[in-house]
């Protein structure tokens, strides 16, 4: 199958889980309370497993020095992300704004965007990919969560301190500098709770979509979002990577990666934390609907590059 091909399988993939989400919802199967234990196990259990698998990288000095532009461009890119939902999305509502600065920080390139790499640049560059990850599950976790949550800074540090996928994400880089291997009845432990996030988060975003109206999902400012998260994004990355003269490789893995849709874990921050979970499932809906086009154009792009 093409890299095209695996980028339309997983969308399609990740709207029939949102489908089934919605559809059980419907028929009373997920209720609001069911809904809440699901969002509390996915991110009190199943990310943190999650984030620990996405560490498992097989370093070398050669290898990491060669990943040490793409963990810094990828480092600059969630810095500008963070610092252009702040600014660009200033005159949305309060509770809006809060999923529209986290949804432009934290994109699906976990889910879909590794093996949209892979399929493109080989293992190279699926390795490539996963280094980037990496600084985009420390900003999710750290100025990420921040966006939900309210309170001092002595108060907000305990938190993220306490909370299982910031301490899953220091774990996971004590693992990657130490290149500890697991014992294999762990690792696979870890990786089948890993296996369940896209189900159980997509499931979730679903069941939210079961009390949102279709119209409302396509308006003014999620169509403003969907432009800069999908196009901005990716377009300023591609004009950053060819000022610092990077070569193909490390610039179109940067630049599909920071295309990708909102993260599913938009939704389950603000349905956890009290946030606009709608508002957040409408943005993650929308996004990944229009990267059926988008997606592919920016493949196309760097192939002709």
């Amino acid at each position: 199958m093409t890299a095209l091909g695996d980028v339309l399988e997983l969308q399609l993939i990740l709207f029939l889980v949102m489908g089934a989400g919605l559809v059980l919802t419907k028929l009373g199967v997920i209720t609001a309370s069911g809904r809440k234990c699901l969002t509390d196990l996915l991110i009190d259990l199943i990310l943190p497993c999650n984030i620990l698998c996405s560490f498992q990288i097989e370093m070398s000095r050669e290898i990491l020095l060669a990943t040490l532009w793409v963990l810094g461009i990828a480092c600059g890119i969630q810095a500008a992300c963070y610092l252009l939902g702040k600014w660009i999305f200033c005159f949305a509502p309060e509770a809006q704004k809060k999923v529209l600065q986290y949804a432009t920080m934290c994109s699906n390139a976990g889910f879909m965007g590794n093996p949209i790499i892979e399929g493109l640049y080989g293992a190279q560059g699926l390795l490539y990919g996963s280094v980037y990850l990496i600084p985009l599950r420390f900003f999710m976790w750290s100025a990420g969560l921040s966006c939900f949550t309210k309170s001092t800074p002595g108060e907000t540090v305990k938190k993220l301190a306490t909370h299982p996928c910031i301490l899953a994400v220091f774990l996971g880089f004590a693992l990657l500098l130490t290149q500890w291997q697991m014992p294999a009845f762990l690792d696979r432990t870890l990786s089948y709770f890993s296996a369940c996030t896209l189900p159980v988060s997509i499931l979730i975003v679903g069941s939210i979509l079961a009390g949102v109206r279709v119209r409302s999902i396509f308006t003014g400012m999620t169509a403003y979002y969907c432009a800069v998260r999908l196009l901005l994004v990716p377009l300023l990355t591609l004009a950053a990577c060819r000022l610092l003269g990077l070569d193909a490789l490390v610039t179109g893995v940067c630049v599909v990666l920071s295309g990708m849709p909102a993260g599913s874990t938009t939704a389950i921050l603000a349905e956890k934390y009290g946030g606009d979970a709608e508002y957040a499932s409408k943005c993650i809906f929308l996004s990944t609907l229009l990267s059926l086009a988008t997606i592919p154009l920016l493949c196309g792009l760097m192939a002709a590059l």
